[in-house]
């Protein structure tokens, strides 16, 4: 009875409607609805949209999420015309994104940045080098394998503070000579192996002083011996990029965490893993702010939990791009 009732209601329904005419309602059909052409997905290498013989083993496409792309200010440059003032005006940017950040900045002097870091002529080839030769030993072992390296190439009747190696004088000797200044067998091919990209023109010092930061990583961290780590080092300290910023250098997320407010001594112990004192989004949130001085921003947040900085010049710092 109840369906009967139904089924006159819907019939009424239907009979009184003046949006829908009735001849427009059809029975549900039993055929599985056809996809529209709009609907399928297909990439400009794919076949013509023929169905499998066998539609049971045929993958499902995902799709990507999409990746959000920072649109921060452009990477400015530290030039001749813009030296005395490149500090003073990154200053000015970073207190007025972050007050905060003003008790550190009037305590500690950026001097990679100053006029006088700014005017040192850098040497990418012996920069790069000794960033090789100081993954996973201490500064001081670092300091003497250095010493001996050079030594290679120099009589002992040589100047107390005899020149580096050109690239050429490496490639002369073989990764068996280079050893004997205590390098492992790993580091001398390294070595080796950057000298004949220098050598060849791969690499130059033009290159590497005027290259967009993104084209650099990704020429340098191609070089076997020099990880992520050691590029974002060199960029920043040997180059003077003035945009970089080290996400999975432990005390620049320790810095953060403390500058944020957060316990990082119960952090220390309370958690586990990589991203134990902030997450790698949060930490790209907060630095994306600093554009376009995110080095010198970096360079305050490891003030603020009293990194050495200067272990860091050279590449020095332990469990950092492992050979």
């Amino acid at each position: 009875m109840a369906s009967r009732r139904s089924s006159r209601l819907a019939s009424k329904i239907v009979a009184n409607s003046t949006t829908v005419p009735a001849t427009t309602l059809k029975a549900p059909s039993s055929k599985a609805p056809r996809k529209r052409k709009s609907d399928q997905i297909t990439t400009d290498a794919e076949a013509p949209n023929i169905a499998p013989a066998n539609p049971t083993t045929r993958k499902k496409r995902t799709i990507e999420p999409a990746v959000a792309i920072p649109t921060g200010p452009a990477e400015i440059l530290p030039t001749e015309a813009n030296r005395q003032t490149f500090l003073q005006d990154a200053l000015k940017h970073l207190i007025s994104v972050d007050a905060r950040l003003k008790p550190l900045i009037e305590k500690h002097h950026c001097d990679i940045f100053s006029p006088e870091g700014l005017a040192e002529t850098p040497d990418p080839w012996e920069s790069l080098v000794s960033s090789i030769i100081s993954q996973q030993v201490s500064g001081a072992a670092a300091r003497s394998i250095k010493r001996r390296f050079i030594a290679l190439f120099h009589s002992s009747a040589t100047t107390d503070d005899p020149p580096f190696p050109t690239p050429a004088q490496v490639l002369a000797l073989d990764t068996a000579a280079l050893r004997t200044a205590g390098l492992s067998q790993r580091k001398a091919e390294y070595v080796h192996g950057l000298a004949a990209k220098f050598a060849s023109g791969e690499l130059s010092r033009t290159f590497l002083l005027s290259a967009p930061y993104d084209e650099l990583v990704a020429r340098l961290t191609a070089v076997r011996g020099l990880g992520l780590w050691s590029v974002e080092m060199f960029a920043c300290f040997t180059l003077k990029r003035p945009d970089v910023c080290s996400l999975g250098d432990l005390g620049v997320q320790r810095g953060m965490a403390a500058f944020e407010g957060r316990d990082v001594a119960r952090l220390k112990t309370s958690k586990k893993g990589k991203w134990k004192y902030m997450s790698e989004a949060e930490m790209q949130a907060l630095a994306e702010r600093f554009r376009p001085y995110r080095s010198i921003f970096m360079w305050y947040i490891w003030r603020a939990e009293n990194v050495e900085v200067a272990a860091l010049e050279g590449g020095s710092r332990k469990n950092k791009d492992k050979t």
